[in-house]
């Protein structure tokens, strides 16, 4: 029992308690220990999706799977060969819990409780004897030779290691990084992901709760573009439309300082000339029929009669006799309402950081460091981040499996 190899794992969220799983599984005779520097364990699985727990995305194929992150696409590519969604799928199923696929792809477990992936995982953890320490907080690692490690934590407290997997999640700021950098590592530097986008003093925020299946934003000045569904809030804009533009703008909008312009187009299918000549076309056939009663593109109904008000169009005036001018307003509002931007607010619980370890000083087929021998990283530690909807768990599972599939294998030729 000597010989026995210890991997450490730190941060108990679904990177490190998958790692940590996996390598139990894959080499029993590992001891494994992983640290938790808070009092909760799988803190994001828990507030994932509503409560629901997003566990990943239905998309099967991997070159359209690597689409959905905005950083880290090649590095996954590479990996995703080895452990993709459909492996997620099978994983949870092969220990009694199936998922179900809702319309817009997202998958979650059929019990819609995200305290079924969270027993999920502790009882395996708890039956592969998996050492928990909580309120454990790493503060600087020694590299003291290959394949020994020594872990301080607070409390002047340490723990050993052969084997390192860090899989902590991502950090707001550069400086949090320096137990890390200290090792050799260069990171990118930090900037929030998913957020929504606050639009104060303008009253469009009146109809907060409003939704619309799908629109396209624009960020001016910018090549960044998407479409989806928008919801407006009490502080501006939100919704996946939304969520996906700051997940692919992350950098720029930082830049920016969350101050920009962002159009919406209320109907992605139209451009400012072709609703022209539908206008044109509306105008004779629903012609006697009051603008504010009659609404032919499907938009709700206060999201309608705001943008009739907004252009000046009067509660009495019907298709037929909609003046040139009020026409082209609402034209221009259907197609480029443009809104003033002046800061963020992180979607709910769920904070994602694009920025991280540099992906070129790690190995992709076993998430080793490519600097420090037995360091392994797993999850938003990783200059790695998804849009919304099951990618950034999906990163997680991923990355986890192959640093437990690698610490195993290598430990078991070290015995």
């Amino acid at each position: 029992m000597q010989n026995k190899k210890t991997l450490v794992v730190i941060g108990g969220g679904a990177a490190g308690f998958f790692c940590a799983i996996n390598a139990a599984i894959a080499n029993p005779s590992l001891h494994i220990i992983l640290l938790e520097k808070t009092s909760k364990l799988l803190g994001k699985v828990k507030v994932s999706g509503g409560g629901r727990c997003n566990v990943t995305h239905a998309c099967f194929s991997i070159s359209d799977l690597i689409k959905k992150y905005p950083r880290g696409a090649a590095f996954l590519k590479k990996a995703f060969h080895l452990f993709n969604t459909t492996d997620t799928i099978n994983w949870f199923s092969e220990r009694g819990i199936s998922l179900h696929t809702e319309a817009d792809g997202r998958m979650f477990p059929t019990t819609n409780s995200s305290q079924t992936i969270i027993d999920c995982l502790l009882n395996q953890a708890s039956q592969l004897n998996i050492e928990i320490m909580m309120h454990a907080h790493a503060e600087a690692i020694s590299h003291v030779t290959p394949y020994n490690f020594q872990i301080a934590l607070n409390n002047q407290r340490t723990v050993a290691a052969n084997y390192l997997c860090v899989a902590c999640g991502g950090f707001p700021k550069s400086s949090q990084f320096d137990w890390l950098t200290a090792m050799g590592h260069r990171i990118s530097d930090p900037v929030p992901s998913l957020f929504t986008f606050n639009i104060p003093n303008n009253n469009i925020t009146s109809l907060m709760g409003v939704s619309v299946p799908v629109v396209s934003i624009k960020i001016s000045g910018t090549k960044i573009q998407q479409e989806g569904p928008l919801l407006i809030t009490h502080w501006g804009l939100s919704g996946p439309a939304i969520l996906k533009t700051s997940a692919w703008g992350a950098l720029v909008l930082a830049e920016m300082n969350y101050h920009f312009s962002v159009v919406v187009n209320w109907l992605p299918s139209y451009n400012e000339n072709t609703l022209r000549d539908k206008m044109q076309f509306l105008r004779f056939d629903i012609a006697t029929q009051k603008m504010v009663n009659r609404n032919p593109f499907g938009l709700p109904a206060r999201l309608w009669e705001y943008l009739l008000q907004t252009s000046e169009i009067k509660e009495e005036i019907r298709w037929a006799d909609l003046p040139a001018k009020e026409q082209n307003k609402l034209i221009k509002l259907l197609c480029a309402h443009t809104f003033d931007v002046k800061g963020k607010t992180t979607f709910k619980e769920e904070f994602v950081t694009a920025g991280g370890i540099v992906l070129s000083e790690i190995e992709p087929l076993t998430m080793q460091s490519k600097i420090v021998p037995g360091l392994y990283f797993a999850g938003e530690i990783l200059d790695v981040d998804g849009v919304t909807g099951g990618f950034n768990f999906q990163n997680a599972w991923t990355t986890g499996w192959i640093a437990a599939s690698s610490i195993a294998k290598d430990a078991s030729l070290h015995q």
